[in-house]
């Protein structure tokens, strides 16, 4: 039996290793800020807000797709393979299901093409389509890989592979639009950052793609099939605004400006996509093990961690005309009062991807499905009625409100199955913040390179107060001194 030491020091070394493969996935992820911003920054002023708007729109189309392709397997993949004494074969079955399920989705985007251009009104949209579904099959083929690293908890292959891909996309979309290939090639760039993903995940992980594989099936569609319905209405539901704005007679270059509002809310799901799945594995492992006091001091540790975020929210909210006429050019200046409320939805959807990695890994999928599944129909009633009164502003208003009202009901929930959430200290320091932050950000003018100072500044003072509060204990102190020093060992030993 082990110590009262020797379970702590376990512990601690749990969750540094979450903060450590958090950090390594969120670098990776992380190079989607700069990538993404030079992309659409070259796309903004090579396309025009025009030509950028039907790309942005065939992007969603396809991510949607895309997303409901993965979303099948995606969490359940995670959640199966950390269960599992042998991997393989759950991950035969996985890989060999995301190929089949995405090359029929490219089949069905392909034959649907003119259809989905006729009803966003944009005829060019049906060969851009087409060319776009051959990203389909390869995305879903690499998504599975990716996953399947993240079960065995190999999070610096994981990494590589995601670095791969947003590194090519960046340099082949740079070089193929500036050299003139519009929007094809903007798409092949695309189609060429999936296929150098699926070669580095595969070559971290082989999971056997012919021969027999017994397992039950039963117990991936226990899982797969109400994450796959909660994942892809999430999804539905982040588009939603602009689909539904669009199908009620908004511009191509309306849609540009919010597309562009809407892509600049990355950083809250970038944070989600490293840190989710990583907690999702953990939580696994520490169930797995009967080690439920871990289990619970993750999952509070994860929530504090969302909430403490929502001041730098605020700290965008209030620079906003700076930030989009510095990253994407004065002519989509418009897109400030959108990103102003959108960016609090991004962070709020931050803290439901936390709280329902909580509950998958407490198996509890049925509970996630039916605190996100009613989103995108509720979101299209809202929209519908919204928006013909108040137009794009009462999108944004609608994305937000919802998205942290689900927030909250998870957090309700979380709290339910595992007794832990929020205190009501953490929640009243962070909208004190939030507040202060807000009104800094909005009494200080920077532009250009000085926004950058502003930014900085900021944050800097976000952590300041956070700590001068009392925010951040000693053990969680001692807990990040930890980590840099782990961090520094391995830098170390790899110099060696």
């Amino acid at each position: 039996m082990a110590t009262p030491f020797a379970q702590t020091h376990s512990r601690r070394a749990a969750r540094r290793h979450v903060l450590d493969g958090s950090l390594r996935i969120l670098l990776a992820e992380g190079l989607i800020l700069p990538t993404g911003l030079v992309t659409a920054a070259v796309l903004a002023r090579y396309l025009g807000p025009t030509k950028y708007g039907l790309f942005t729109l065939t992007s969603i189309v396809v991510i949607w797709i895309e997303f409901c392709v993965t979303s099948i397997f995606s969490r359940a993949t995670i959640k199966l393979i950390g269960d599992a004494e042998d991997w393989r074969p759950w991950g035969a079955n996985i890989v060999r299901v995301h190929l089949l399920a995405g090359t029929g989705a490219a089949i069905l985007v392909w034959l649907c093409s003119s259809n989905l251009a006729q009803l966003m009104n944009e005829p060019a949209m049906t060969s851009y389509l087409r060319l776009f579904s051959l990203d389909i099959p390869l995305f879903s083929l690499a998504t599975a890989h990716r996953d399947i690293l993240i079960g065995l908890r190999k999070y610096r292959e994981r990494a590589l592979a995601s670095a791969g891909r947003l590194m090519t996309r960046l340099i082949l979309m740079v070089l193929l639009v500036v050299l003139g290939f519009s929007v094809e090639g903007a798409i092949w760039a695309t189609i060429g950052a999936s296929v150098v993903d699926l070669l580095l995940a595969r070559f971290f992980t082989r999971p056997p793609l012919w021969g027999a594989s017994s397992v039950p099936t039963r117990r991936i569609w226990h899982f797969a099939l109400p994450l796959f319905l909660s994942g892809v209405g999430m999804r539905v539901f982040e588009k939603l605004d602009l689909f539904v704005l669009k199908v009620l007679g908004a511009t191509a270059a309306l849609a540009g400006i919010y597309g562009a509002a809407q892509n600049l809310t990355i950083i809250p799901g970038l944070l989600g996509s490293a840190f989710a799945p990583v907690l999702l594995a953990a939580l696994t492992h520490a169930v797995r093990d009967g080690d439920f006091p871990l289990a619970r001091q993750l999952a509070r540790d994860a929530i504090r961690f969302a909430i403490c975020l929502v001041p730098f929210a605020a700290m965008v909210a209030g620079s906003t005309p700076a930030i989009t006429t510095l990253l994407v050019g004065r002519a989509f200046a418009p897109a400030a009062s959108f990103l102003s409320l959108l960016i609090f939805a991004g962070f709020a959807r931050l803290l439901i991807a936390v709280t329902t990695a909580t509950l998958i890994a407490a198996d509890r999928p049925g509970w996630v499905l039916a605190l996100t599944g009613l989103l995108a129909p509720i979101g299209l009633a809202a929209h519908f009625a919204a928006i013909p009164r108040w137009g794009a502003p009462g999108a944004s208003w609608v994305t937000t409100v919802l998205s942290i009202v689900s927030a909250g009901a998870c957090v309700a929930a979380v709290y339910g199955v595992w007794q832990v959430g929020p205190s009501l200290m953490t929640l009243i320091r962070s909208a004190l913040i939030s507040a202060l932050t807000y009104l800094l950000a909005v009494a200080w003018p920077a532009t250009g390179l000085l926004l950058l100072l502003k930014l900085a500044t900021i944050s800097a003072f976000i952590l300041a107060a956070y700590l001068s509060a009392g925010e951040f204990g000693t053990d969680r102190v001692a807990f990040l001194s930890s980590l840099v020093w782990f961090k520094r060992q391995v830098a170390g030993q790899m110099q060696e």
